[in-house]
């Protein structure tokens, strides 16, 4: 056939599809561009408010694919693909992903309300999800714990968020309690005033707010004292070991006895 009957022939029609071709790709680069720059303002925004870095990334990333997949629906729309049976497909796909993905999603949901929310941060003594240990890191699946005895625990966010999460780093100070039993017939008064004296002399325990020491209960084999003192939060466990051993000396030295639990077996001679 002659070349120029093919021209004249399919010339216009290739000259019409490579046009709509050119302004689909020019439709997604634009595209591409404006993903680009809208995800980079939207993570210098993100780091200005001090956000996660994994959260930043994470929501900028899916503006970016957000915008570039805005801009691919109208390029393909405009070289003649049918976009409504495109959408459906990939929403039916979308939806089959997120049923068998079912838990993952809930842990990665979680995990984005502690990144955002914070209730816990690395390095923070925690009790979340059953376990209680060093916030070691979080991430948008999973949280790592370090235990007192340097044991890794990694526990899904959806089940630390399923719970009350106790924080014991977030705070400054914390406060100190403990219950001491003194026996019936020791000097009360005497034994308030030593607890008095050890909380002053400590000089780690905090003079605002003030140590509460106070009789809180007459149990069945003794007299129970509350000390209450406030410490720097990083000073809990030293002084409270420390306080504890000082109390049991000093009842010790002062004559003041503290009862353990013991049964009293009378027998009824005349029986």
């Amino acid at each position: 056939m002659d070349p120029q009957v093919l021209l004249d022939q399919y010339g216009p029609e290739a000259m019409q599809a490579g046009i709509r071709i050119a302004g689909s790709l020019a439709i997604i680069l634009i595209g591409y561009w404006f993903a680009k720059l809208f995800s980079g303002l939207c993570r210098k925004a993100l780091a200005k408010r001090e956000f996660d870095a994994t959260l930043s990334n994470f929501i900028a990333k899916l503006l970016f694919f957000f915008v570039l997949a805005l801009a691919v629906v109208p390029a393909l729309a405009h070289i003649g693909v049918q976009t409504a049976s495109v959408i459906a497909a990939l929403g039916a796909a979308g939806l089959a992903v997120g049923l068998a993905l079912q838990g993952s999603l809930a842990n990665f949901a979680a995990g984005v309300l502690l990144i955002a929310f914070r209730p816990c941060r690395v390095g923070d003594w925690v009790d979340a999800g059953g376990c209680s240990g060093t916030v070691e890191s979080i991430s948008l699946f999973q949280t790592t714990l370090l235990t007192a005895d340097y044991k890794r625990i990694t526990i899904p966010n959806g089940q630390v968020m399923s719970d009350a999460i106790t924080n014991y780093s977030v705070m400054p100070r914390r406060r100190i309690d403990l219950v001491v039993g003194i026996s019936y017939d020791s000097d009360m008064k005497k034994a308030k005033d030593i607890l008095k004296q050890l909380v002053e002399a400590d000089e780690r325990i905090l003079k605002d707010p003030a140590a509460t020491i106070a009789v809180t209960e007459l149990g069945e084999s003794s007299v129970n004292l509350i000390c209450r003192p406030w410490v720097a939060t990083a000073d809990f466990w030293p002084v409270r070991w420390q306080l504890t051993e000082s109390i049991k000396a000093a009842f010790d030295d002062n004559g003041i006895s503290i009862p353990f639990p013991q049964m009293d077996v009378h027998f009824d001679k005349t029986a």
